[in-house]
Formats: structure tokens, sequence, C-alpha cells
């Protein structure tokens, strides 16, 4: 079974930095999509970054770039989001994301995942 475990959400203020971590276990491919994507009260499921596990070539949302950066540690089994300076309208609600196979493509979409982690809250305040 495949299971995607979060940590490192929490409140801080406008202009401060977070660290999410999102250990995935089940998963053996040698290569495949993760993501983070995050959903605010509302709103649809927003794809914020993704990666390949092995390949990297990161990408973005336009909202995010130059402030987020995903990345993992394969000998960890672990994917990661960097986040700074942040803003109130990035409070929401962030999920990690992944394929369960190679499929051959890598997108900020969230049908293209098959397993979700639980959610963690980041709360940034003015």
């Amino acid at each position: 079974q495949v299971h995607l475990m979060e940590s490192g959400g929490g409140s801080v203020q406008t202009g401060g930095s977070l660290r999410l971590s999102c250990v995935v276990s089940g998963v053996t491919t040698s290569s495949y999509c993760l993501g983070w994507f995050r959903q605010a009260p509302g709103k649809e499921r927003e794809g914020v970054a993704r990666i390949w596990s092995r390949g990297g070539h990161p990408a973005y949302t336009d909202s995010v770039k130059g402030r987020f950066t995903i990345s993992q540690d394969n000998a960890k089994n672990t994917l990661y989001l960097h986040m700074n300076r942040l803003k109130p309208e990035d409070s929401n609600v962030y999920y990690c994301a992944a394929q369960s196979r190679t499929y051959g493509f890598c997108i900020l979409s969230d049908w293209a995942y098959d397993y979700w982690g639980q959610g963690t809250q980041v709360t940034v305040s003015a």
C-alpha cells in the first residue's frame, strides 16, 4: 500500500518561511511524478509544484515561482516543499501527491496523481 505522510505545516507571519515534508512509501518504480497541491475553502485544488522522482525538472505555478522550491531526497524517500516569503494568500491546506507508476508525464493537474497525503495546514498572518 502506498502511503504519503506529511509534516511541517504551521502558522507564520507574512514574509516567513516553512518547509513541508512528505515521506513516500510503497512506490518502487524508478521514476514517477511527485507533486504539491493546495486547497482553500470554496476553491478548487491548485497545483503548486511537481517534480520527477529521479529526473528532477521541477515546475511551479506562476504565483509561487521564485518563492517556493520543490525537491526530493530519494535516499530518505522524502519530498520537500520549501516555502519562502510567504503571503496571506498562501494560506491553504497543502497536500503531497504521487503517481502509482511511471506514466511518462508530470503535470500540475490533480487527475494525474493516484495517491494523496492527508493534508497539512499552512496559515500566513498579515
